[in-house]
């Protein structure tokens, strides 16, 4: 049996036949009326907001943040409790006050102005309910499991989460336009991916990847997709950069969605400008997706800040794979020893005996604190301390080996301090 409301509208209960008609309403430019300016319009409003809607918040008081709104121009706030009338004109409204007499009388006059209404506090009253929403690129999700707000949101997160990681397949039925993406990913742990480079990933052709990029990803690809290992690209007459350059064109070419894996950053000692420069050259689409830099990420998955509050407000990152004596190294060291923050080397194992020298030679004292972090944020990371009088001869014995990042500097103390404490709360383990 259907029960009614008030106004002789059918409600449904759990296993009704008569569910929610769901529909998605398109406000842009259309009055929409909110009555409460607590943490239920403050969770509501940017939505609407997006949906270019009309707003006015009438409510006597609001949320900082949606006070914020108001001040920013993106509704328009009336200072005052309820009153009849305030939806005339309304497509839409959203109830959602502590005050139950006037949460009533606003849903009463929604019934007979056939208003579609919302009410935070009683959704047996409302004559719309709110699904739990999500986005991914263009796709809107929207979940309603009658009255367990709880699950909606819980189903609503698992497919917007598959959608934006590419665990939930979804082809694109149109035609793609054939390019390549630039993509960023990360230190190592598969898990740092951005979003959308992983989403990207998931509806690749072609896959051109570095060693240092999360290989784990790689496994998880379908059989049809064509995963290059970069370093095996044949060179013949080519320099390797241009042998990886021409790749990517001629497989964008050839009508490919393709995508450039890269560790870390493309943009960070990651020669992305220069597929960027050569791909543009050839008339390819390029899109470039940032990754986490593994010059942050890795000190702090081995818990060394490189700023620390009193200790270092600047940090710098420098590439080690030329020796500061060789004449082709751009780097001014004795700038460099003369900095008081933090240093963080890349690709230096091999040459962190002549850079501690460099340092020390221009004025850094052979004191400071050194901390080499090997395969940072994978499950074989380790971590080594030493100094920089130490740090050679400490690499050698340790056999500290690529990749690894280096962090030089009074930050390096603060993380072991950390890294004490936190071994302490995990009973010494």
């Amino acid at each position: 049996m259907t029960a009614h409301d008030a106004a002789g509208a059918p409600h449904t209960a759990a296993g009704d036949p008569h569910p929610a008609y769901p529909v998605g309403l398109r406000l842009a430019g259309r009055r929409v009326v909110v009555v409460g300016g607590g943490q239920v319009a403050q969770r509501r409003l940017p939505a609407l907001i997006a949906a270019g809607a009309d707003i006015v918040l009438v409510s006597p008081s609001a949320t900082p943040s949606v006070e914020a709104m108001a001040e920013s121009g993106e509704i328009r706030w009336e200072r005052r409790p309820y009153a009849d009338g305030d939806l005339a004109d309304a497509w839409y409204a959203l109830i959602a006050s502590t005050d139950t007499d006037a949460n009533n009388a606003a849903s009463a006059e929604a019934d007979r102005t056939k208003t579609w209404c919302v009410r935070s506090d009683d959704a047996e009253a409302a004559t719309a309910w709110t699904p739990a929403t999500g986005r991914s690129e263009g796709v809107t999700v929207a979940v309603l499991t009658g009255r367990d707000p709880r699950r909606s949101a819980a189903v609503r997160d698992a497919i917007v989460e598959g959608l934006r990681d590419g665990t939930l397949v979804a082809p694109h039925h149109r035609d793609r336009t054939p390019g390549v993406a630039l993509v960023g990913g990360g230190p190592g742990d598969p898990d740092l991916i951005t979003v959308r480079g992983r989403r990207l990933l998931a509806e690749a052709d072609v896959v051109i990847a570095d060693r240092l990029g999360p290989r784990d990803l790689l496994d998880e690809l379908p059989p049809h997709v064509e995963v290059i290992d970069a370093a095996k690209i044949p060179y013949g007459r080519f320099m390797a950069q241009e042998a990886i350059n021409n790749a990517l064109i001629e497989h964008a070419r050839a009508g490919k969605a393709v995508v450039r894996l890269k560790g870390g950053d493309p943009f960070v000692f990651g020669r992305g400008m220069e597929e960027a420069e050569a791909l543009t050259e050839a008339g390819i689409p390029c899109t470039v997706v940032p990754g986490i830099s593994s010059s942050i990420s890795v000190p702090g998955a081995a818990g060394i800040p490189v700023t620390h509050r009193g200790v270092a407000h600047e940090f710098t990152v420098i590439s080690g794979h030329v020796a500061p004596e060789d004449p082709r190294s751009l780097v001014d060291w004795k700038a460099v020893a003369g900095l008081r923050g933090t240093l963080v080397l890349l690709m230096a194992v091999e040459r962190i005996g002549a850079i501690a020298a460099a340092l020390v030679a221009h004025g850094r004292s052979p004191e400071t604190p050194v901390a080499i972090v090997q395969e940072g944020t994978m499950a074989t990371q380790r971590r080594v301390d030493a100094t920089l009088a130490t740090v050679a001869e400490t690499a050698k014995t340790e056999d500290v080996r690529p990749p690894a990042v280096i962090v030089i500097g009074d930050v390096v103390t603060v993380g072991a301090k950390h890294e004490a404490a936190a071994k302490k709360l995990r009973g010494g383990q």
